[in-house]
């Protein structure tokens, strides 16, 4: 049974930083591009960053060098360090596991941006 779980999740303060991490089971972790994701209320999910499995990173425009993707193959997990947060940034964050024809979800984390 595939799962991705996700935390690192909460509220912080315009200007702050998080760190959210995905723990990865049932996969072969290290041949999956390793996704987050992120979708806002009312608003289509969207695109953050990706690690591939060949270890290339990529990131959405909005980043602006904000944020950090990173995976750790021995230990299944993926992260996203997130600083200079804004309200824009409020959202719920998927990590996502991609395959050839594998796609695979975590149930997301919530972000809240407030002060």
């Amino acid at each position: 049974q595939v799962q991705l779980v996700e935390s690192g999740g909460g509220l912080v303060q315009p200007g702050g930083s998080l760190r959210l991490s995905c723990t990865a089971s049932g996969i072969a972790f290290r041949r999956y591009d390793m996704n987050w994701y992120r979708q806002a209320p009312g608003k289509e999910r969207e695109y953050v960053a990706t690690y591939t499995s060949d270890y290339f990173r990529n990131y959405a425009n909005f980043v602006k060098g904000r944020f950090t993707i990173s995976r750790d193959n021995d230990k299944n997990t993926m992260s996203l360090q997130m600083n200079s947060l804004g309200p824009e940034d409020a959202a719920v964050y998927y990590c996502n596991a991609r395959w050839n024809s594998e796609d695979y979800w975590g149930q997301g984390t919530q972000v809240t941006v407030s002060s």
